[in-house]
């Protein structure tokens, strides 16, 4: 089997990759590196690449049409977010939190999002609250058409508006890497049918309270709506099924075949 072309321009599959993805023009703006950690992170949240498992790197460089080089230093920022473990002798695996370890992230991120609520109603600027009500615009826009991947980034774009218009750099800072963590976790929480329409009516309620400058109420608001991620992630069977340790043994201590 021959390795994929040491060559720094991406062709074919991941250039098609990014063109389906007009959700997030940015992307093909990216070095390289960066676009190729944007596709595994979409693969990993998606199920394409599973929790636990072992990723490839020749099979997914030829995949993508890459180099290892560029596709290597996209794992280390992956790691680097916690969404995959670098291990001796077996290369990179998706992380596979305990549900009792995504509970506390979910708490903590919950707390950092509060507050960046709360900072934001005090000091957003007008522009920036209309940009963030465009945002939640476009989001519907991808509700209506069933586009879970596009209305899930556009979530996320929201909570991150808000939370960069506190002004607080340690706190954006913190809430990256918090956010990054449970990145798999708040996309499958986007993916239950049943409360798709509950969390449109929550993010306008977010934007509602945003707009009157209620950083109570907005502080409120956006602790609530994490904590419904907990509950449907307790709903989801990822919860009660055999876990993967980084080192590839399951609960039962065997190693992952």
């Amino acid at each position: 089997m021959m390795s994929a072309p040491e060559s720094p321009e991406f062709q074919g599959p991941l250039e098609e990759v990014i063109d389906d993805r007009q959700e997030d023009l940015k992307t093909a703006r990216l070095p390289l590196t960066g676009q190729v950690a944007t596709i595994i992170r979409d693969m990993i949240i998606q199920d394409k690449l599973k929790p636990g498992e072992r990723i490839r790197e020749r099979q997914l460089s030829q995949e993508l049409k890459v180099s290892r080089t560029p596709l290597r230093e996209a794992l280390k920022i992956l790691e680097g977010e916690k969404l995959i473990s670098l291990l001796p002798n077996r290369g990179a695996v998706v992380a596979d939190p305990a549900p009792d370890e995504v509970k506390d992230l979910l708490q903590v991120l919950s707390a950092l999002e509060a507050l960046g609520g709360r900072l934001a109603a005090e000091k957003a600027t007008d522009e920036e609250i209309c940009e963030i009500r465009a945002l939640h615009f476009e989001m519907l826009a991808a509700y209506s058409r069933k586009d879970r991947l596009a209305y899930f980034k556009l979530n996320q774009k929201i909570h991150k508006a808000i939370v960069a218009a506190s002004r607080n750099q340690a706190l954006i800072d913190t809430h990256a890497q918090f956010n990054a963590r449970v990145y798999r976790v708040r996309y499958r929480s986007n993916q239950r049918n049943a409360m798709w329409h509950e969390a449109i009516r929550q993010h306008e309620d977010i934007i509602t309270a945003l707009e009157a400058r209620d950083g109570d109420v907005l502080a409120n608001r956006l602790s609530s709506h994490l904590g419904n991620t907990w509950e449907k992630f307790q709903a989801d069977d990822y919860v009660s099924r055999p876990r993967t340790a980084p080192d590839g043994t399951t609960a039962g201590g065997r190693p992952e075949s």
